[in-house]
């Protein structure tokens, strides 16, 4: 995929040389006029403008190395080569592919970068870095992002296009009031749901394009974002389906893959009634022997049952 963002497609220099060529051809003796007549039925050929491949390839990138912390941490710092070195169709895909490894995980760093571009002088470059701020703090109520988002509602607001985009983030980060997340993965961040991430890169492409598509007739494609809409709470029921309140250790998921025996798989926990929202990175246990899970994990709807040992 970088070896991909890596090509010049400079459109001008190849202008440029065939307009040299064809004053070479002027001067060119009258006898050859035959042999032009047959290069003529030929196809011309001219250098592909691949250059949209690229951008995709950048999504490409957020692709592969979203879902693990140290990818994510790679492709991060791979993303600011390509914003110093590369071409400005590049440099409008990278806002995008940043919030496509952290949906729904308002990262300092990468907040940052976000807020430092969508101060662009390129339309399009800040246009794609306001939504990559709406996708990053999807669901999160994030107090820090939604104070940047005022501070750039008042900066373009003569602008009708990037306030549009301000709006439309504001209304990501308080998504579903807090209680739902744009983030593909579940099952304790195990499994992947192709459908929402189906929907989340529909979206981004379509940015690609934002004047054409998003600010033009085509704004509906947005509603590609309702694939990848899921709840981050955690909400327990009794097995006749009625909500059941009971004591919940929500912390910091510890990763306990190969360990031996019953490890700690939270850390730094605090104890909650349900119905609780889960975080990024969070991880709930029952708090109480009285009930047990009918699932492995605590996330989303579960029921729980009576434990016939502790009533005996």
């Amino acid at each position: 995929m970088l070896h991909i963002c890596t090509d010049h497609y400079d459109q001008e220099e190849t202008k440029s040389k065939d307009k040299k060529d064809k004053d070479k051809d002027k001067d060119k003796d009258k006898d050859k006029d035959k042999d032009k007549d047959k290069d003529k039925d030929k196809p011309e050929e001219k250098e592909v403008d691949l250059s949209s491949q690229q951008a995709v390839a950048v999504l490409g990138i957020a692709l592969i190395s979203m879902g693990e912390d140290i990818g994510a941490e790679m492709s991060f710092r791979q993303f600011g080569n390509l914003l110093r070195y590369c071409e400005p169709v590049i440099r409008r895909a990278v806002p995008l592919a940043l919030g496509l490894i952290s949906v729904s995980n308002p990262r300092l760093n990468i907040l940052d970068t976000l807020s430092k571009f969508s101060h662009d002088s390129d339309s399009d470059v800040a246009h794609n870095a306001i939504f990559a701020m709406g996708l990053v703090g999807a669901g999160t109520n994030n107090a820090r992002l939604a104070a940047m988002l005022r501070q750039l509602a008042q900066y373009h607001a003569k602008d009708p296009n990037n306030l549009f985009m301000v709006r439309l983030a504001q209304g990501l980060t308080h998504l579903g009031k807090g209680t739902m997340t744009l983030s593909p993965y579940h099952s304790n961040r195990q499994l992947m749901s192709p459908v929402a991430v189906a929907g989340l890169l529909a979206t981004c492409i379509a940015f690609l394009d934002a004047k054409t598509l998003i600010l033009g007739k085509s704004h509906y494609l947005l509603y590609s974002l309702v694939t990848a809409i899921q709840p981050r709470m955690l909400v327990t029921f009794d097995e006749q389906l009625n909500p059941l309140p009971v004591s919940v250790r929500v912390g910091q998921a510890v990763d306990v893959v190969g360990q031996a025996g019953k490890p700690k798989t939270i850390t730094g926990f605090q104890t909650h009634t349900t119905p609780v929202l889960l975080s990024h990175g969070e991880r709930a246990e029952l708090a109480t022997d009285e009930y047990t899970p009918l699932t492995p994990i605590m996330e989303g709807f579960v029921i729980l049952k009576k434990n016939a040992e502790v009533d005996a």
